[in-house]
């Protein structure tokens, strides 16, 4: 692949740009400063669909998963079942699945759906900061989804106190638990870390500054820095900074990380993007990048390659639309069969909207 197809973009060591100041503080920088400060030129495709992204059968199969999402949400306004049942993280993702369709808190076709969704998170919201029900495994995964997901609601809407309180009680917590490397792990503690949960909190805290909310330069600083130890010879993302191998749902999360923390020319992204192609290029058969971790794998994939933009992503998506299409039931969901059929649901939504940019953390 030619790697200079990409757009030409600023090279921003660090959200030094976006991120400075106190966690939340009330000189907050207002979000229309925040997007004056951002007109350049940066890599990525444009905020609207190009013609050849979306297609028929897309549509249709986006139809069907989100009616088919919609009737497996339970009473108290959760997503899952059985082990991973009233999840933030799960919960969180099914109603960003939504919004990516452009449906909002009591506003469109799906709106009490979100509104539902969004009232649950709320509800599970400790003092701590903490965003979690009682049958949360590995709390800070879902979390950072959780803290994602009213980052975008408060992007929208940034009137809603409910929602300000809690995501600035869930940025201090984050904040608060990275450890000494740099990174996150499962639980709100800093003491070891992962390059999966921490694109979580990575994700979380770029949502949130997005909508307004200051976050230390020091705690992205420190973030970049851990993820680049985790980075293999061959391009590829290990487990942690220990040696081992690299696997590339782990490699997407971890070049999408990068991103997200501002940086976009740079020889680890390349990298990171050379072995994502080698290994898991859509169209290449399921068996080459195996089922394991496949949609998360898939949902971090999909938002590195549309934020390198270019050929990267021209010749990444057809692929992955493709796959994911064939990988839906005939009852309109999506199976997993270990987290669940929600997740992967919500997954697969959000990765084949990728091209409406609905969602704040996409436009670009």
């Amino acid at each position: 692949m030619n790697k200079r197809a990409r757009h030409a973009g600023v090279a921003l060591a660090t959200f030094g740009m976006f991120f400075t100041g106190t966690v939340f503080g009330q000189d907050a920088v207002d979000p229309v400063e925040v997007e004056a400060e951002l007109q350049i030129d940066r890599p990525g495709a444009q905020n609207t669909p190009a013609l050849d992204e979306m297609t028929p059968e897309l549509d249709e199969a986006v139809r069907k998963g989100m009616a088919s999402l919609a009737v497996i949400q339970n009473a108290d306004g959760s997503f899952g079942r059985g082990r991973y049942g009233k999840h933030v993280g799960i919960t969180a993702l099914c109603a960003l699945a939504f919004m990516a369709d452009g449906h909002l808190p009591d506003r469109g076709r799906y709106g009490t759906v979100v509104s539902k969704a969004l009232q649950f998170v709320l509800d599970n919201a400790t003092e701590t900061g903490l965003l979690a029900a009682e049958t949360s495994h590995g709390p800070m995964y879902g979390h950072g989804f959780a803290t994602l997901f009213l980052g975008e609601i408060y992007g929208m809407n940034p009137t809603d106190e409910r929602v300000r309180d809690a995501l600035g009680r869930a940025i201090r917590l984050i904040v608060n638990s990275q450890n000494e490397e740099g990174g996150w792990r499962y639980n709100p503690v800093p003491f070891d870390a992962d390059v999966s949960v921490t694109i979580c909190e990575i994700m979380a805290l770029r949502s949130a500054r997005n909508a307004g909310i200051k976050i230390p330069r020091e705690t992205i600083d420190r973030a970049v820095e851990y993820v680049r130890k985790c980075q293999n010879k061959d391009g590829g993302f290990r487990y942690m900074t220990q040696p081992g191998g690299a696997a590339w749902p782990r490699t997407a999360a971890g070049v999408a990380s990068l991103f997200y923390a501002g940086i976009y020319e740079d020889d680890a992204i390349e990298r990171g993007l050379d072995y994502l192609v080698k290994v898991a290029a859509p169209g290449a058969g399921l068996r080459s990048v195996g089922n394991q971790h496949y949609y998360y794998g898939q949902y971090y994939a999909v938002q590195a390659m549309y934020l390198a933009g270019g050929e990267w992503w021209a010749q990444w998506w057809p692929g992955v639309r493709q796959e994911l299409l064939v990988r839906q039931s005939a009852d309109g969901l999506w199976v997993d069969h270990q987290i669940g059929d929600a997740y992967a649901t919500a997954m697969a939504l959000i990765v084949l909207q990728m091209p409406k940019r609905y969602l704040p953390i996409f436009q670009k």
